[in-house]
């Protein structure tokens, strides 16, 4: 997978067409995430079944609980502490790695063609959490869960469009890409700010240390993972320790990574270490979070708390009605206050159906309700519930939406991928250059001249038929 060349940022369209090379990374991209879509999907519905299922319930509570690890090191944990910590450190890694490449080679480069998924995605964190404040201040519930609904699940996301077989143009599921990729950024914010409350400054020193030396060896060119692993493990053990959540660890080592490459180079650092470590995110750390974290009880009082307490309803309504609203609101501002158009194959309808898609909060929502009410475990799981439900809610908005528009997006696909020339590259790339029209008319020419010759053929059969046979 090559390295795109940055964005072309001459356009003022909204949602216009992508660079080829661009477009190229993204298809790659939404394909590996939907892979991990679909196995968290397949890992969420396993832990409800196990854990909603009457002779499995004790089994799943206690493999969830079961401590391992070694307490000298202040790492005795439980599985279910293991995944959210451990686990999602290379689920964020990865995710430090996608920041860093929009950041030197993709759309957040240039300023101005950052800002609509910057201004989509911090008015997609800031509404959700005013609906939950503005629903807890009014229910009298607690407000330490106002970031939960904060967070958007890419992989989650793209299961469904892969569920439902809906085509989407490349523009707007790169939007989808980069509004997430940068809604990552803001939840690692909001992780490390304000869940963190007592800090052991000698572990997070030693931790800066062991960022450092990480630095200095990519610096020098020092390659092999048995350097590399061991060092990441040590640096995650000391920032867990520290008190600043370990995840942060794993960020931090992917941004380090470079993801520009020099001459001679087929793949950059960061891209080939993306291409190894990814399966490992999606494939097994992200969908072992779900199994563990994803279990909790769906008994009808359990749903019915779900609509009836201020904290877990402002959970559901932050996700269905905040990222929805926040979203399309935050793009039809920068359309409305900048110079920028939406693209005239698109309508605004459009950007409502993927601004609702967004609203799939799963595996950085069901991370922070656990750090948000971590001394009740009653309420964490019923917020973890809402997670759950205002998913689904939003998950099945989102289709009806984009179903409307399926043949629409089918359409828009189809010309995007046209290639009459069979060069291996989208007409739609070639079509203001004079070499590629020269192209289509030598093939328009052969093809006229191939029917002629049939033609002509059909009509001598058709002579020689009617001409009467001459007699002996």
């Amino acid at each position: 997978m090559a390295t795109p060349q940055p964005t072309d940022t001459q356009s003022h369209k909204l949602l216009g067409r992508l660079s080829l090379p661009e477009r190229r990374f993204v298809a790659d991209a939404l394909r590996a995430e939907t892979v991990g879509g679909v196995l968290l999907l397949v890992a969420a519905v396993t832990a409800l079944v196990w854990a909603n299922t009457p002779p499995l319930t004790d089994s799943y509570n206690t493999v969830r609980n079961f401590h391992i690890g070694p307490s000298a090191l202040g790492l005795d944990l439980s599985l279910q502490h293991w995944a959210a910590d451990g686990l999602l450190a290379v689920f964020f890694f990865v995710a430090g790695i996608e920041l860093k490449r929009e950041l030197v080679a993709g759309d957040l480069r240039d300023a101005k063609a950052a800002a609509l998924p910057v201004i989509a995605a911090v008015c997609g964190m800031a509404v959700p959490a005013l609906v939950y404040t503005v629903v807890n201040l009014a229910g009298g519930g607690s407000l330490a869960g106002w970031a939960v609904p904060t967070a958007t699940d890419i992989a989650f996301a793209l299961a469904v469009l892969a569920v439902i077989g809906t085509s989407l143009p490349s523009a707007l599921r790169a939007f989808l890409l980069t509004l997430a990729v940068v809604d990552d950024l803001f939840a690692i914010l909001i992780i490390a700010v304000f869940f963190t409350e007592e800090i052991d400054f000698l572990a997070l020193g030693g931790a800066l240390v062991g960022l450092v030396l990480f630095w200095f060896l990519l610096r020098r060119g020092v390659r092999g993972w048995y350097v590399y692993i061991p060092l990441a493990l040590v640096i995650w053990g000391l920032m867990y320790n520290s008190g600043v959540h370990a995840t942060i660890a794993g960020v931090a080592m992917g941004l380090m990574l470079r993801c520009t490459r020099k001459e001679g180079e087929k793949h950059s650092p960061g891209v080939r270490i993306e291409h190894l470590v990814r399966p490992v995110s999606a494939g097994l750390a992200v969908p072992l979070f779900a199994l563990f974290s994803a279990g909790v009880s769906l008994s009808d009082e359990s749903i019915g708390q779900v609509f009836s307490r201020p904290e877990t309803l402002g959970v559901v309504l932050g996700l269905v009605v905040g990222k929805t609203l926040g979203i399309f609101g935050g793009t039809w501002l920068a359309a409305r206050f900048t110079k920028a158009e939406l693209n005239e194959d698109l309508a605004w309808p459009d950007v409502f159906a993927v601004a609702s898609l967004a609203g799939i909060g799963f595996t950085v929502s069901l991370l922070i309700g656990e750090l948000a009410f971590a001394g009740d475990t009653l309420l964490t799981d019923e917020v973890k519930a809402a997670v759950l439900i205002g998913s689904l809610i939003a998950a099945i908005m989102a289709c009806a939406l984009l179903k409307l528009r399926d043949r629409k997006y089918k359409a828009l696909t189809a010309a995007e991928e046209r290639d009459d020339d069979l060069d291996g590259i989208p007409d739609v790339y070639e079509e203001d250059k004079p070499e590629y029209h020269l192209r289509m008319a030598a093939i328009y020419e052969a093809k006229a001249a191939e029917h002629r010759r049939l033609a002509e053929a059909a009509a001598g059969s058709s002579t020689e038929a009617a001409r009467p046979a001459s007699s002996d």
